[in-house]
């Protein structure tokens, strides 16, 4: 199915939807957004999954194919998209990687970042579910390692996600950090013996720089903190639904 002509900004207002395109200097050929609650929600599950159903109806006026979705299990590991289709169970995976048009990159996400990412020449995107653990572990730089483009030429979308005015965290959470990156304590402020807030985004934002990406965008919205809009795990436990963000080219 080919979506009808228009920006997609400008089609979910006329839909009277609140979905989030991104602010990035994309190529013409990319196309991009998250979902906000006001979409059916993706109910929680094991391992990061979900049930899709009501979701994919209605992402299904907006996209040109179904979404490639994954088994997210809060790891680095990366699917290439390309060559695989039609697959008994979804890859347990927390980045999607896809060179061909029309091949729909999708992560989910409830106080975790989703960080899209494509290159310059619109010839290659790429989605991460980037929560601290992802992030700690090199998800985002595993993520541009499968994109096998110049990380110079990568333009990068750090999505809605907890804020760091909200995010409470341990000591485990602040040296899986710290521990190879020293600089990382300036994305903690301690509130307590033993806790601190986290800035996920700027977390993301250092490995992003620390891996050669110059052109980063930024959504600044809070999940925990704009009940409304967003689902939060944080703050609904197993009862919040999920954001879908997808990604993909075209021709």
């Amino acid at each position: 199915m080919t979506p009808p002509r228009g920006s997609l900004a400008e089609r979910f207002a006329a839909a009277g939807l609140d979905w989030i395109v991104p602010d990035w200097p994309a190529p013409q050929n990319l196309r991009a957004f998250s979902t906000t609650r006001r979409a059916a929600a993706m109910q929680p599950a094991a391992a990061g999954g979900g049930s899709r159903d009501g979701l994919e109806a209605e992402l299904a006026r907006w996209l040109p194919a179904a979404p490639r979705w994954l088994e997210q299990v809060h790891g680095a590991s990366v699917h290439l998209a390309d060559a695989a289709s039609g697959l008994d169970s979804l890859p347990q995976a927390d980045a999607i990687v896809a060179r061909r048009a029309d091949v729909v990159c999708a992560i989910q996400t409830a106080d975790c970042l989703p960080v899209l990412f494509c290159d310059r020449a619109g010839s290659v995107v790429a989605a991460a579910h980037a929560g601290w653990r992802g992030v700690a572990d090199g998800v985002i730089e595993a993520t541009l390692a499968a994109m096998r483009a110049d990380p110079g030429h990568v333009l990068a979308w750090i999505g809605p996600g907890i804020g760091p005015r909200v995010y409470e965290v341990g000591a485990d959470v602040r040296d899986a950090h710290c521990s190879a990156d020293a600089g990382a304590a300036e994305c903690f402020a301690p509130i307590a013996a033993g806790k601190w807030l986290a800035d996920l985004p700027a977390l993301a934002r250092r490995r992003l720089r620390g891996a050669g990406v110059r052109a980063i965008a930024a959504a600044n919205r809070c999940t925990f903190s704009e009940s409304a809009l967003f689902h939060s795990y944080r703050r609904d436990g197993a009862r919040a639904g999920r954001m879908a963000t997808l990604v993909w080219r075209t021709d």
